[in-house]
């Protein structure tokens, strides 16, 4: 074996945080993919209806918000976070519902405070608009999503334990060399014997 392979097996499994960071980072990239094809079925329906229909912008904004949550649901449940507890789908789907209403509300109050406060209501200053309310809405959905609708799994919480471990135990130097005068590190508190 060349030193390649030598050198890979020795080399130190990646950090508590390091794994954190990439679980994230895939988590982000799984969420954008469902979240750009939930954006192209948002402002497609939207432009759609407004240009079939005689719908105030709003009201044709709500229909395609409404249409693009659908889309989104079974993009999350089956791709993006697909990994996670299915144990409640009741409870996850009525979550769902509820801050995917609040997300609503965010998207269409751009769209209305720009129509109905500030007169924009061109088609190109609608989607404009529109596309910063989905924004906005976007990064409030994350957080509520995998904090509260798609919960990770036992499993997984029991990987992230493990790993905490692991990182401990990569450097329990530093645990080790304290004096009796040092403070004990966070989280882990020195215990004393009585004597």
């Amino acid at each position: 074996m060349g030193k390649g392979g030598k050198r890979r097996a020795h080399a130190r499994p990646p950090s508590a945080v390091r794994t954190r960071i990439d679980r994230l980072t895939r988590e982000i990239a799984k969420f954008g993919a469902v979240g750009g094809a939930g954006l192209l079925v948002n402002l497609i329906t939207f432009n759609l209806v407004r240009s079939t229909t005689d719908l105030q912008v709003v009201r044709a904004s709500v229909i395609a918000t409404v249409v693009a949550i659908v889309s989104n649901y079974i993009g999350f449940r089956y791709f993006t976070y697909r990994d996670r507890d299915k144990s409640g789908r009741t409870k996850e789907l009525t979550l769902f519902v509820l801050f995917s209403a609040v997300g609503l509300v965010i998207e269409n109050g751009f769209l209305f405070a720009a129509t109905y406060g500030l007169g924009l209501a061109s088609p190109l200053a609608s989607n404009v608009f529109k596309f910063v309310g989905i924004g906005i809405a976007t990064l409030f959905r994350f957080w509520s999503y995998r904090t509260w609708v798609f919960r990770a799994t036992p499993a997984e919480e029991a990987d992230e334990a493990v790993a905490d471990a692991e990182s401990f135990l990569e450097t329990p130097v530093t645990y080790l060399q304290q004096t009796p005068e040092d403070p004990p590190p966070h989280p882990f508190r020195q215990v004393q014997r009585a004597r």
